[in-house]
């Protein structure tokens, strides 16, 4: 499945062509996640380099303060969910919530595998949360990406009116399938 992310109209993007979304499940690898982000690639806060990211021993709060992405994963309808946050340099964090930005804590949901591939025009994270969620289950994603001049950016499949929020209701866009059985 992909899934084309928008920029909220308050927080215009200058280095920023695109940010899109690919994501994949499978009884193999479960969960991945690919963000794929298109433009001036230098000019945005990311690690140099590229390949297997050494993934933090444990969670980092804050990561949303600079280039990070996110998602958010809900099952049946109900108002708990799961937030997931992923650094490009391999600091993460997981927090689970009862209902609507209602934190019940930090989760200890380390991704298995992190990866980055680096080009001029686009950078490729790939996550594997390693987690099996329900088919039906919704998921919201997002990114913000930060500028070297400080710019930043915030990026969702959908955004509710006002101030960039991506633990909104409107933003839990996409409905899992069942999973791939190659």
């Amino acid at each position: 499945m992909r899934a084309e992310l928008q920029c909220h109209p308050e927080t215009p993007a200058i280095a920023v062509g695109t940010v899109r979304a690919e994501i994949g499940l499978s009884f193999d690898e479960g969960f991945v996640l690919c963000f794929i982000v298109e433009g001036e690639i230098d000019r945005i806060v990311l690690p140099a380099g590229e390949g297997q990211l050494v993934i933090a021993d444990g969670p980092t709060d804050g990561l949303w303060q600079g280039t990070c992405f996110e998602a958010f994963l809900t099952e049946d309808d109900t108002p708990d969910y799961t937030e997931f946050n992923y650094s490009p340099d391999g600091r993460w964090a997981c927090y689970q919530f009862d209902d609507y930005r209602s934190l019940l804590g930090p989760d200890d949901l380390a991704p298995w595998d992190m990866a980055a591939e680096r080009a001029p025009a686009s950078y490729r994270l790939r996550i594997e949360p390693g987690i099996f969620p329900d088919r039906g289950s919704r998921l919201a994603l997002s990114a913000v990406i930060e500028e070297i001049d400080g710019t930043k950016s915030y990026w969702a499949l959908a955004h509710p009116p006002g101030k960039p929020d991506f633990h909104h209701p409107d933003c839990f866009t996409l409905t899992l399938g069942a999973p791939d059985q190659a």
